[in-house]
């Protein structure tokens, strides 16, 4: 019985470990390319090692690689996601875990409703929405702004971050807030000092999914933004896509893994609450 068990383990960790690298490699590949000289990679095989570890790719990619007539690197672009990313993901979740809030707490005459119709903005294609939202950024005067993008990102993300807020409000006890107006506080006061407190795990989940969303955003960041505010997915379509001069894969390489670092870290720092949030609110008690 006890081998059995024993193979049994074995063979479904040697699964998942064979899955776990069969996943990764397109990762490694991207890694080892990014090192290679361009001759290394013309005369060597994909999965292979660097002949000679290289760093230059990487200072081109970040300093002077062509995203289209631009030879400036990524740098600028990737400065610029995070002049978008930062109060979007801020204010798109605030916005959520306000409406949450609301939703389950202080319930309002066709609260249900205004929940079921912001619900439905989960399901509305991006496409549907970039004629009406040009037409408004350029009657507010921000057309191809950062500012721009911002609100475009909120208004969209609004609809996913009240539906993790509300499924995550919803486990917790009305009483909670019955004994807090008992004591005198008021609807800012509990939220402020007795529900965002106790809310890390599911603003870690919304943090995550909101920034990653975000950050990874081409077809926003290609319409609503101008030359100079354009987020670094547009870079690096534009370094990818570049048909002029010799086609440099290990800097393709090399701004491709830059521009997915942040999300990468963001994960890594926020990770571990990930599953309580999602799990958070499934089970009312």
């Amino acid at each position: 019985m006890m081998r059995s068990v024993n193979f049994s383990r074995l063979f479904i960790y040697a699964t998942l470990v064979f899955f776990c690298l069969f996943y990764l490699m397109p990762l490694f590949v991207m890694v080892i390319t990014s090192f290679k000289t361009l001759p290394d990679i013309k005369a060597g095989n994909l999965m292979s090692l660097p002949t000679e570890w290289v760093f230059d790719a990487w200072h081109k990619a970040w300093d002077s690689a062509c995203t289209g007539v631009k030879c400036e690197g990524v740098k600028g672009y990737f400065w610029n996601s995070f002049q978008m990313v930062i109060p979007a993901v801020a204010i798109s979740t605030l916005l959520g875990a306000f409406n949450g809030y609301v939703v389950t707490k202080w319930q309002f005459r066709g609260s249900n409703l205004f929940f079921s119709l912001l619900l439905f903005g989960c399901f509305i294609p991006f496409q549907v929405i970039l004629l009406p939202m040009a037409a408004v950024l350029g009657k507010l005067g921000l057309a191809n702004t950062t500012t721009g993008l911002v609100i475009v990102h909120v208004i969209y993300g609004m609809a996913f971050t009240t539906l993790f807020f509300r499924n995550f409000y919803i486990s917790i006890p009305d009483e909670l807030v019955k004994a807090a107006k008992l004591d005198g506080a008021g609807f800012f006061t509990i939220f402020f000092k007795i529900l965002l407190p106790i809310s890390t795990p599911i603003i870690m989940v919304t943090v995550i999914w909101q920034f990653t969303a975000i950050w990874n955003d081409f077809l926003f960041g290609v319409v609503y933004s101008g030359s100079e505010t354009q987020p670094i997915t547009v870079a690096l379509n534009n370094l990818v896509n570049t048909s002029t001069g010799v086609k440099e894969y290990n800097v393709d390489m090399a701004a491709a893994i830059i521009a997915a670092l942040p999300t990468l870290f963001v994960y890594v720092l926020a990770g571990k609450y990930f599953v309580r949030g999602l799990t958070a609110g499934s089970v009312k008690g």
